[in-house]
């Protein structure tokens, strides 16, 4: 398996050296931080794949995925549907602190949800946004970099562009009128790839 390797010059506000990840990957758990990973339920419950990552708390953010408890894993849920109405914007600070409170004891998180996708994702960038400084574009450039599907619901969206602003007082990606609704503005070129004028 290749090593994906970013430089410190990349993303200096988030990693203070060199960083060798393994290669993203979809089914399994992928790597965000040395010590943050997300991935799927099926994932989440796959004893091999905790144990050679050496997780130690396991976050479930969903409401239909049931955990498998295993001995010497904390267990943590966050039960939120996978919907625009959803208030997951009342976990980020809660759970980000969670995240890093396990990063000082040398521990490791598993964020996951049903697909790895949305609100797992979400509160990913919640956490790279308070604990590394990222903004929030960074923070979903660096994250799309490790688990290229995410895609956070046009709800959970708007709830992190309430929260970067809070954090820094100034915005990175804004909410824009589509053929599709309000989206954020970094889909704007694929909608209009999809959507002919």
């Amino acid at each position: 398996m290749r090593n994906f390797s970013v430089t410190i010059h990349e993303f200096p506000e988030c990693f203070c050296s060199a960083v060798q990840f393994p290669q993203p990957s979809i089914s399994g758990l992928s790597q965000i931080t040395k010590s943050l990973f997300i991935s799927n339920g099926v994932a989440a419950n796959n004893k091999l794949l905790l144990s050679s990552n050496q997780i130690t708390t396991v976050i479930n953010v969903s409401v239909e995925v049931e955990n498998t408890f295993y001995e010497d894993i904390q267990y943590v849920q966050v039960p939120v549907v996978d919907a625009p109405i959803a208030r997951l914007c009342d976990f980020f600070d809660p759970i980000a602190d969670h995240i890093h409170s396990v990063e000082m004891k040398e521990g490791r998180t598993l964020l996951h949800c049903a697909a790895g996708v949305s609100r797992s994702a979400a509160l990913c960038l919640a956490y790279l946004m308070k604990y590394h400084a990222m903004t929030l574009l960074d923070a979903h450039t660096w994250t799309k970099s490790r688990r290229p599907i995410i895609r956070p619901n046009n709800g959970f969206w708007e709830q992190l562009i309430h929260y970067e602003f809070q954090l820094f007082g100034k915005n990175t990606m804004h909410m824009v009128n589509s053929p599709m609704g309000l989206i954020p503005d970094i889909y704007e070129k694929e909608i209009h790839l999809m959507i002919p004028l």
